[in-house]
């Protein structure tokens, strides 16, 4: 009886045993895994200025990471940036880490380094059994160069006068692009584009004071590099005085009956009175509407795609100018006020709209206040506007001759009668018409400056 316990007692330790050496048998076929670390992160096309910050993760979902280690190097030097190494415990996943954060700073200055070429290195090796215990490694090597030069910026227009609500072209020639580059205009900034004159590296920028602006607003061109280095210069500008008028609303219970209705907008109390729709209507559904209006700014035509002076409505009456400043009165009392930034042109009903110049059709839609609207690319961020229509004519995409017909006046949107809202405006900003209309501003503000600087070529 004895013996027969005994080799049970053998037989269970060999299985136990078996047991064992499968499970570690299992565990290092696991812990031998041949994936590498992933490395993700956002590193420079090409250049590296001042001060370059980099960010990203690093990653391994098997076995875990072991060690990160990222250098610039120059001349044969490593200057460390990143070297951490990571607690594994073989016997434990989950005392591992499989994705970890990595953020660093390169600043030249600081590390000894000069302009010129460098070598971002980085190393990441994982717990794997793999490499006789060195784990899967993923190496990347980055060729970049160092560069801590400004940009230099010659301004080649001379003379640029303005007014408040008025427009202004710069142009000028960067050293170094690659980054943003246009006109500040107190807090507003307005793109600079290649593309116009031979020389790739000369920029116009067409730019604008907005209804508020007037003497005393900073101007300056600012250019950036692919290193993030940045540069400004002024340029000679003067600031005219220009007043615009005030006028008052009438706001009457069968206007607010007759409009209310086409507008659902939420936020509205189920019970809310007309009057206080119309308010937030006039209000934030006003600004809102703008910016959609304006957002066909952001994929521009890079080419000038107008000539001479725009077209006003023919035959038409002005019922409101720009930047009036208007105060709504609702049975004798004020109960809000805003500016209108466009011009009314009133003529016969559902009169033919032609195109003011010639460009692309860059927006067709239905715009809270505006109704109908079309909006006309004519490139390089200026843009004419056309609203309450009662109809359209054209498409998105579509190009239009200076005088096609585009849609017929209208009353859709926010007005009590027949006419054309007609507006212009530059990137983010809407301008006086005014100023397109005239021949003479254009010959004096615009096409002279181009014709100089192309002839110069």
């Amino acid at each position: 009886m004895k013996k027969k316990s005994t080799n049970k007692t053998k037989i269970v330790l060999w299985f136990f045993v078996l047991a064992v050496l499968g499970i570690l048998t299992i565990a290092l076929i696991i812990q031998y895994e041949g994936e590498r670390p992933v490395v993700e992160i956002d590193l420079p096309v090409r250049s590296i200025g001042l001060s370059t910050s980099m960010s990203g993760t690093v990653s391994d979902r098997k076995s875990g990471i072991k060690s990160i280690w990222i250098a610039i190097s120059q001349a044969g030097a490593d200057h460390v940036l990143v070297d951490k190494t990571f607690h594994s415990n073989v016997l434990s996943r989950g005392d591992r880490t499989y994705e970890s954060p990595v953020e660093f700073v390169i600043e030249p200055q600081r590390l000894g380094l000069i302009d010129g070429p460098v070598l971002l290195r980085i190393r990441v090796s994982d717990c794997s059994f793999r490499n006789w215990f060195s784990g899967n490694i993923t190496y990347i090597e980055k060729e970049l160069l160092i560069d801590t030069k400004p940009p230099e910026i010659d301004v080649l227009s001379k003379n640029h006068n303005l007014v408040r609500g008025g427009a202004g072209l710069a142009i000028y020639r960067v050293s170094e692009a690659g980054g943003p580059t246009g006109v500040h205009v107190g807090d507003d900034f307005y793109p600079g584009y290649t593309g116009y004159f031979k020389d790739p590296d000369i920029f116009l920028s067409f730019f604008a004071l907005n209804h508020k602006q007037g003497p005393g607003t900073n101007m300056y061109i600012e250019a950036t590099d692919s290193a993030g280095n940045s540069a400004r210069a002024g340029f000679v500008y003067y600031i005219g005085h220009k007043n615009y008028k005030d006028d008052k609303i009438p706001i009457s219970d069968s206007f607010l009956n007759a409009k209310m209705p086409e507008f659902s907008v939420k936020g509205f109390a189920e019970n809310e009175d007309n009057l206080a729709k119309f308010l937030k209507i006039n209000g934030d559904i006003r600004r809102e509407n703008g910016e959609t209006i304006m957002n066909p700014a952001t994929r521009t035509e890079k080419q000038v795609l107008w000539k001479d002076a725009f077209l006003r409505l023919p035959g038409s009456a002005t019922r409101a100018n720009f930047a009036d400043h208007r105060s709504y009165m609702y049975k004798g009392k004020k109960v809000d006020d805003q500016y209108h930034l466009g011009f009314d042109l009133a003529s016969i009903k559902q009169a033919p709209v032609p195109a003011a110049n010639s460009g692309k059709i860059a927006l067709i839609d239905t715009i809270g206040i505006y109704g109908k609207t079309i909006v006309i690319d004519h490139g390089f961020g200026l843009f004419s506007t056309y609203s309450h229509l009662s109809r359209v004519g054209v498409n998105e995409g579509e190009n239009v001759g200076k005088g096609d017909v585009i849609g017929n006046t209208g009353i859709t949107g926010l007005t009590g009668g027949d006419h054309l809202h007609y507006g212009m405006f530059i990137d983010h900003t809407f301008v006086d018409p005014l100023q397109w209309w005239d021949q003479s501003w254009i010959d004096n503000n615009i096409t002279s400056k181009l014709s100089d600087i192309k002839s110069g070529q």
